[in-house]
């Protein structure tokens, strides 16, 4: 596992050397300036796990510029952490509301706010798993019980009826006359398998699969060529492009049917 990054700022030198001094072989630590320039920018380079403000006796008025860090801070999720006296601390939160997640108040040794540091974030990062295979399981129990989803595209709607007349009982059937209406639908829909044409007016079936394999979300989509061609060269040139199948018109509705269950049941 990698090392807890903490980014420091703050009157407190004392607590700022301790860190240094104590705990650079626990934490990947950085110190910063207390002015907004800075610290912004060590945030987008360092990229901490923790920003501590280590307080000294930071007038209201210098505080404030936290208020304005407050959305950079809570947009990349840094938790922030108070070290200083009650008197501070209590300033910190009035002027900086809702900001500090962990306040540590001096009197307090380094190993406290070591263990204090450690015990967060693991249990940040549990939860942050725990909620990673809740979502995960929430996904799979979608997916159970919803009918897998074929997207064809074909420029003929003689043919469009007959493969949505096969597929309906088993399947939801999206069409698409071109390569076009197929791209607009695909921005706000997904599909689970893609039956394509290979002969159409303007861009062909070949260069339709080209354009649909550089979306990422559609790399490992199958796609089976739908054609009436038979000429050896074609098909060969069509193979090429390694599709998942390939279908010959009139379109026998057993072979589609467990073509299609090959890949998406």
């Amino acid at each position: 596992m990698s090392k807890i990054k903490v980014l420091l700022t703050g009157k407190g030198s004392v607590i700022i050397d301790d860190f240094f001094n104590h705990l650079n072989l626990d934490f990947d630590l950085l110190t910063t300036s207390f002015r907004y320039e800075d610290i912004s920018k060590h945030i987008e380079i360092f990229r901490p796990d923790i920003f501590i403000v280590c307080l000294n006796g930071e007038r209201r008025d210098e505080l404030f510029l936290l208020v304005e860090l407050k959305r950079l801070l809570t947009r990349d999720g840094i938790t922030v952490f108070i070290v200083g006296s009650h008197e501070d601390c209590d300033l910190f939160n009035q002027t900086v509301v809702y900001l500090a997640e962990e306040t540590f108040t001096k009197p307090i040794s380094i190993d406290q706010i070591k263990n204090g540091i450690i015990t967060y974030v693991d249990e940040k990062r549990k939860k942050s798993d725990e909620d990673a295979e809740l979502q995960a399981a929430l996904e799979k129990l979608k997916s159970i019980g919803r009918r897998k989803h074929v997207l064809v595209i074909d420029d003929d709607p003689i043919m469009l009826k007959v493969v949505k007349d096969h597929l309906h009982d088993n399947y939801d059937v999206a069409t698409a006359i071109s390569g076009k209406v197929a791209y607009k639908f695909l921005e706000n829909k997904t599909t689970d398998i893609i039956l394509l044409d290979y002969e159409m007016p303007g861009e062909d079936g070949p260069m339709v699969y080209g354009n649909l394999r550089q979306r990422p979300e559609l790399a490992n989509t199958p796609i089976i060529f739908l054609t009436g061609v038979t000429d050896k060269s074609k098909i060969t040139a069509a193979l090429t492009l390694k599709p998942q199948g390939y279908l010959l018109k009139p379109i026998d509705k057993d072979r589609l049917i467990g073509t299609i269950e090959k890949f998406v049941g």
